[in-house]
């Protein structure tokens, strides 16, 4: 029986991410170990150099190959990243069922289910075989069928937006 919890962070609003990066360095400060799966944000995530500085304490991993954001590409090219992508959510099964690590982040994971790349029933299978390990969803939208299987949902959303200058 899963004894991990399931953490969604959801929302239109921004931070839903850096929240999730909270919480992994809240897990690294106590001690336990963190793996990062980022999906649909392409190979030149503009914070990716940022983040690796973090390793080996927190390990980052994306699969995409494009440099360019998913929504940009061509009907091929988004089935070649279709390919990478299900190898990134393979790898985050593995990492669960080896108990890798004691914390799961799977960012943009909820755009997949939106998108068809992952179905409901796929995510919800490998929940199941978290064990200890606790999960951070991640993405915009969410519906019923996934929202009842976290323990904890935070919405975020934006009340006023306003450019740095």
């Amino acid at each position: 029986m899963a004894k991990g919890l399931v953490y969604i962070y959801t929302g239109d609003g921004r931070g839903k991410s850096p929240a999730a990066l909270g919480r992994a360095l809240q897990a690294v400060m106590e001690g336990r170990n963190v793996v990062v799966i980022q999906f649909l944000k392409g190979n030149a995530s503009n914070n990716s150099d940022f983040l690796r500085r973090m390793e080996p304490e927190i390990k980052f991993f994306s699969f995409e190959k494009s440099v360019e954001n998913y929504e940009e590409l061509s009907e091929g090219k988004k089935q070649e990243e279709i390919v990478n992508i299900r190898n990134g959510m393979n790898f985050a099964k593995k990492v669960l069922a080896t108990r890798e690590c004691d914390l799961l982040i799977l960012d943009e994971v909820l755009r997949l289910v939106e998108k068809n790349i992952m179905s409901v029933e796929d995510l919800k299978s490998m929940l199941e075989c978290r064990g200890d390990t606790d999960v951070i969803l991640t993405g915009v939208r969410l519906d019923d069928s996934i929202c009842i299987l976290a323990d904890e949902v935070s919405r975020i959303e934006t009340v006023k937006f306003k450019v740095w200058e």
